[in-house]
């Protein structure tokens, strides 16, 4: 009987109310009088028939048959007891008028008897057959009912979809238009947005799927807001591009990223500009199995290179990026496992491999971190830098792309300093190339903070939220900038074909954005609500633990904003870089190299900052 068709199934329930009525109000009459119950005349039958004859339009309209036995909530009981109630009281008033015709009485009991009868057997068999449904094993089908929004034609193949995985209950659909309201698509009913918080207080809606691929990331970010705050999660289908084969698989349907919040627009990369970086090229990444570097040869085993170096300390990263491009790709991916501090182990890398192209995306990121261990942050970023830079240099590596940061800029923190330090140095090889005219180019990209890459504020919020919270805020008033992974992958790549030798080139990053805003949303795309002062009955609270070591309010991505040119891309934009000297980096270099030896942690400080005033 689970596996007929569900027109079938809402007959055999209102054949089956029909008999449960004529059972009740039989009952009723036969517990008033003692004895059992013979109706007598035409009347008295026609009394009885007409109970069901009038209950079961009102069942009808209060959806009694809408529902899903499988997955009836808890709250359904009232709307059976109010359907039964309604039903009572108009049997109740034809039975009124038969006696004012002189057709016979009906004792004054018999009314509460029907009502109490009727409930018990109505509402009684639905969770009883809800029950027995139920897996022998006693584990939940699913976590609640959920809610499609979008009623075209890829959210009516997703409902057919979910339904044929038979483990989830489509409470209805969600749709902008009109036209569509209050009637069916594929079975399931078409409700406004407005009568969101109906499906989740009526029907347990505990998730909503957005069926709507063909939305630009304006409108998705403003159904997104619409909908979010009211204590449901939120997923997606895939993009239109991935749908085009005409089939739609369940597990297709994945988590929101924030970065689809940010409201920035995306801009197809230029295929020349890719193409002529990576094609056909000997490629090493540093700090391979890092978040940025392993973006970086994800995205560089797609165009076609001839081999990609991945150059990693870190064994159990440079497992994972290897194991996991050389199952998806038929490239030459090579694992070198080895650091950058050690000078020797770099120029090896290079020289074996016939290396043309690097990106240099190793270092140590994490501000706190760095800030407690300045001596092994200083070490690693501003020594290791050196050593990849030159020995690209020595070995004819054709093009050096620096990965930077926007903390590179008027810097307070130790990694933001040896970032700078980082771009110096790079400045200096192309100099030094300019010079020998060697042809090679050297450049550094600068861009703000990426989404989901590691130690950044994401996974932590992610983490805090999966605790059940509190999430935990530097200062509320703080902002950052922010793009995707993949995006600040596709740009480095396309800023390193722009270099014409010695570039700062920085990534259009949009506008700053309120971590309190990102902590929010992130809050609420889990499908819970934030716990303030106005909210006191929220799920989850936001907590200001104040600023840590070397941190700043807010960061800056240019020394000089009226000394920025534009590029042939969009979102790539070239900075007017420092006019410090060969001596002075020279110099400064003797200097901090005796502190890092010496390990004098103060003095290796003061070189670092003073160096880049």
């Amino acid at each position: 009987m689970a596996n007929l068709p569900g027109s079938w199934k809402r007959v055999i329930l209102i054949a089956f109310d029909v008999v449960a009525l004529f059972i009740a109000l039989w009952g009723s009459y036969a517990l008033r009088y003692g004895v059992v119950y013979h109706p007598t005349g035409l009347n008295q039958v026609l009394v009885i028939v007409s109970a069901p004859l009038i209950a079961i339009p009102i069942f009808v309209r209060l959806g009694l048959y809408r529902s899903v036995i499988r997955y009836l909530p808890e709250r359904a009981i009232w709307t059976i007891l109010q359907a039964m109630t309604i039903a009572t009281l108009c049997w109740v008033v034809l039975a009124f008028l038969s006696e004012m015709t002189g057709q016979g009485m009906v004792p004054r009991s018999v009314p509460v008897l029907y009502w109490a009868l009727g409930s018990i057997l109505v509402g009684g068999s639905r969770f009883a057959a809800k029950r027995l449904l139920l897996p022998k094993s006693g584990k939940r089908l699913t976590a609640g009912a959920v809610a499609i929004y979008g009623a075209g034609a890829a959210g009516a193949q997703l409902a057919v979809a979910l339904r044929n995985q038979r483990n989830t209950f489509i409470a209805g659909f969600v749709d902008d238009n009109p036209a569509l309201r209050g009637r069916e698509v594929a079975g399931v009913k078409v409700f406004s947005p407005q009568d969101l918080r109906y499906l989740v207080t009526e029907y347990g809606v505990k998730e909503i799927i957005l069926s709507i691929p063909s939305a630009g990331a304006a409108r998705q970010k403003e159904i997104i807001a619409r909908i979010s705050g009211q204590g449901i999660k939120i997923r997606t289908l895939p993009p239109l591009g991935d749908l085009v084969s005409g089939k739609f698989l369940v597990n297709q349907i994945r988590e929101i990223d924030i970065d689809e919040l940010l409201g920035r627009s995306s801009v197809p990369p230029d295929v020349d500009l890719v193409r002529a970086m990576i094609a056909g090229k000997t490629i090493m990444v540093t700090g391979a199995g890092g978040s940025i570097g392993s973006e970086l040869c994800r995205l560089i085993v797609k165009w076609s290179p001839q081999r990609l170096i991945l150059f990693e300390a870190n064994e159990f990263a440079l497992y994972q990026i290897d194991r996991e491009l050389s199952g998806s790709s038929d490239q030459a991916v090579v694992p070198v496992l080895g650091s950058i501090v050690d000078r020797a182990r770099v120029e090896h890398a290079i020289k074996q491999f016939g290396v043309q192209v690097v990106f240099h995306a190793a270092a140590h990121k994490h501000v706190p971190l760095v800030e407690a261990n300045a001596l092994e942050g200083i070490y690693n970023n501003v020594i290791g830098s050196l050593n990849v830079a030159s020995a690209a240099f020595e070995f004819g590596v054709d093009s050096f792309v620096l990965i930077s940061s926007d903390k590179a800029v008027h810097p307070t923190n130790v990694m933001g300093a040896t970032k700078r330090w980082a771009e110096l140095i790079v400045a200096q090889m192309s100099r030094r190339a300019l010079e020998k005219k060697t042809g090679q180019r050297f450049c550094s990209v600068r861009f703000g903070n990426v989404l989901g890459s590691n130690g950044s504020v994401v996974p932590l919020f992610k983490e805090q939220i999966a605790k059940g919270g509190p999430l935990t805020l530097t200062d509320p008033t703080m902002t950052r900038y922010f793009m995707s992974i993949h995006e600040a992958a596709e740009l480095i790549v396309q800023a390193g074909a722009l270099s014409e030798g010695g570039d700062v080139f920085v990534l259009e990053m949009g506008e700053p954005i309120l971590i309190r805003d990102l902590a929010e949303n992130m809050i609420r795309l889990a499908g819970f609500s934030v716990r303030d002062e106005e909210h006191p009955d929220g799920d989850i609270d936001i907590l200001t633990v104040g600023k840590r070591p070397g941190e700043k309010m807010y960061e800056e991505l240019f020394y000089d904003d009226t000394n920025v040119t534009k590029t042939r891309h969009t979102k790539i934009l070239r900075a007017a870089n420092s006019d410090t000297t060969k001596d002075a980096i020279d110099n400064a270099l003797l200097e901090l190299t005796s502190a890092l030896k010496s390990q004098d942690e103060p003095e290796a400080r003061r070189v670092l900052f003073e160096a880049i005033q």
